[in-house]
């Protein structure tokens, strides 16, 4: 597994509950481009449409070698799952105010995949908590090399 992108902030703004493995549809340009890491995923969701699941605001640069016409940075994709799956997850995202979150997008076995979690959004108070933890652990850590 290669991981081309990681989506730093969607831990920080999101509880994660639940993580799924998806497929996405992409044209042939766009898979180079993203095998050279041209890809953005912060501020990007995915959202079920007439039972669908599509990956929204994810900025995947054009490749500059292409000579064929370059789609849209932005344009919305289609990712691959099955119907039960997308099923569950619509239901869960209009029950219990989740959101669907893109957290890193890899290749694995010639095939572009991207991890969707499943997460609720933190309030203010809870980021900060989450932040001084980080920094009690990190300052432990300190300690414990320093003996």
């Amino acid at each position: 597994m290669n991981i081309i992108t990681k989506n730093k902030k969607a831990f920080h703004n999101y509880e994660i509950s639940e993580k799924i493995e998806a497929g996405i549809i992409l044209q042939g340009c766009e898979v180079k481009s993203i095998r050279e890491h041209k890809v953005r995923l912060s501020d990007s969701f995915a959202k079920v449409v007439k039972n669908e699941l599509w990956l929204l605001n994810c900025h995947i640069n054009p490749y500059k070698g292409s000579t064929h016409i370059t789609p849209d940075p932005l344009r919305n994709r289609k990712l691959l799952l099955h119907k039960k799956q997308v099923l569950k997850l619509a239901s869960k995202i209009q029950e219990k105010g989740f959101t669907l979150v893109p957290l890193k997008l890899y290749i694995k076995d010639n095939l572009v995949k991207i991890e969707l979690g499943l997460g609720k959004a933190k309030k203010l108070f809870d980021k900060r908590k989450t932040l001084k933890e980080k920094s009690v652990n990190r300052e432990i850590q300190k300690g414990l090399k320093s003996r």
